[in-house]
């Protein structure tokens, strides 16, 4: 009996570790001019990606996805809905669908290096600029 329990105790941590990444592990070529994304992820219900971000982002909106935000290191000056606010690592944002958003400054020498997940699947055709900056993205 005592088996049976370790084992039903055991298979979850399995099957949900197997994707895991270390992002501290990530090889990272700083050479990038202002935004590095990297895919993580992918399936019908979303897409993770590692982005590092030098300057700023362009202020947009996605038109069916929400995004998700977990930064993992520096901060950036950033706008959501017109409302200016200082983001820094440990920080998570939740900007649904329609939300205008840009990181309108990056303070410091260090990118800002966020986890994003975008929900449902992202292939890049809802991203709408409103206002384009000096940037990549």
């Amino acid at each position: 009996m005592k088996f049976f329990f370790v084992l039903f105790l055991a298979i979850p941590m399995l099957v949900f570790s197997q994707n895991t990444i270390q992002t501290k592990g990530i090889s990272i070529d700083h050479d990038f001019q202002n935004i590095y994304s990297l895919k993580l992820a992918d399936d019908s219900l979303q897409t993770t990606f590692l982005i590092c971000i030098k300057k700023n982002v362009a202020e947009h909106y996605h038109q069916t996805h929400t995004e998700n935000i977990y930064v993992i290191e520096g901060k950036a000056d950033m706008s959501i809905n017109g409302i200016e606010q200082r983001i820094r690592k440990g920080d998570y944002l939740n900007i649904p669908m329609g939300t205008k958003h840009a990181v309108t400054k990056v303070p410091s020498r260090k990118p800002l290096k966020v986890l994003s997940i975008q929900s449902p699947q992202f292939d890049g055709t809802d991203r709408i600029i409103i206002k384009e900056p000096n940037c990549d993205f």
